[in-house]
């Protein structure tokens, strides 16, 4: 796979029944880059990864991924088996794929060490913290050196520290060479990633790099305490840091008692919604 190569899918439709999950939806993933795709829940995420990892076929649309033992994949639901140790879990992933047993052991401690897992190494996976089972499952992911590494909420719901852990190895197979696609809910982590794909109700919102989609926001924002009074602002206004936000359009009539904020990604993501909202209505 050379630099210009991208991982990804191509305008993919999927459906479930009679529901569109996925409505032509594209997103790439470049060696040496993390994307991240980021939205709500029932935004559509976790169907387009495991589409790009395997695990799902669409309806429509093209999907470029490499061989599946170059793919190191971390579904939301775990990737690790409860009663299996640590130390089994990983053993068993590196049997599956192959991997020459004294560099697993190598990357695995390695891992579990910057980690802070090297002390669990005899524990059975069922007894782990959630954060620690999230760090064993991107563990297991990256020992087979993944040319894609695809990872759905690997940080959902876990503590700072286990946060930053996961980074790290994020950053780390990155760094290596793999391209990361992951989903996450938390628009600070979206910020960190080299492009970002954002996903409403199984559509492509917003897509680029996080400074791309920031420069992209239309009009201004503006910063009250109170909510607005009067009903078209109130469509336009969202509650953030403990006082409101109001995108104003351009050509809209200036706040005068409202503080000019610069917008970040979340806030572009609230335009954007919004923009939408305004157009279906």
């Amino acid at each position: 796979m050379t630099g210009q190569e991208q991982w990804g899918a191509d305008e993919i439709t999927v459906r479930f029944g009679g529901q569109t999950a996925l409505d032509q939806v594209s997103v790439g993933a470049e060696a040496g880059q993390v994307t991240v795709v980021v939205g709500g829940d029932g935004a559509g995420k976790s169907t387009l990864l495991r589409c790009v990892a395997g695990a799902l076929a669409p309806a429509a649309g093209t999907i470029r991924r490499p061989d599946a033992e170059r793919i190191g994949y971390l579904p939301s639901a775990g990737g690790v088996y409860d009663d299996l140790s640590v130390q089994e879990n990983l053993q068993f992933r590196s049997a599956v794929y192959k991997t020459a047993a004294a560099e697993a052991r190598r990357q695995a401690g390695e891992y579990l060490e910057r980690t802070g897992l090297a002390a669990a190494r005899d524990r059975l996976a069922g007894q782990l913290s959630g954060g620690m089972r999230r760090k064993l499952g991107v563990i297991a992911a990256l020992l087979p050196g993944p040319d894609l590494l695809v990872l759905d909420e690997a940080t959902t719901g876990v503590d700072p520290v286990s946060r930053a852990d996961l980074w790290w190895l994020v950053t780390r197979a990155a760094a290596g060479g793999a391209a990361v696609l992951m989903s996450t809910t938390y628009f600070d982590e979206a910020a960190r990633a080299s492009r970002v794909l954002v996903l409403d109700a199984g559509r492509a919102l917003a897509a680029g790099t996080p400074a791309e989609i920031t420069a992209a926001v239309p009009g201004t924002i503006v910063a009250v305490q109170e909510r607005p009074a009067d009903s078209d602002e109130r469509r336009r206004a969202w509650r953030r840091a403990g006082a409101w936000r109001i995108w104003q359009p351009d050509g809209a009539s200036a706040r005068p008692d409202g503080e000019l904020v610069p917008p970040d990604l979340q806030d572009a993501v609230c335009v954007a919604e919004l923009r939408r909202e305004l157009a279906d209505a």
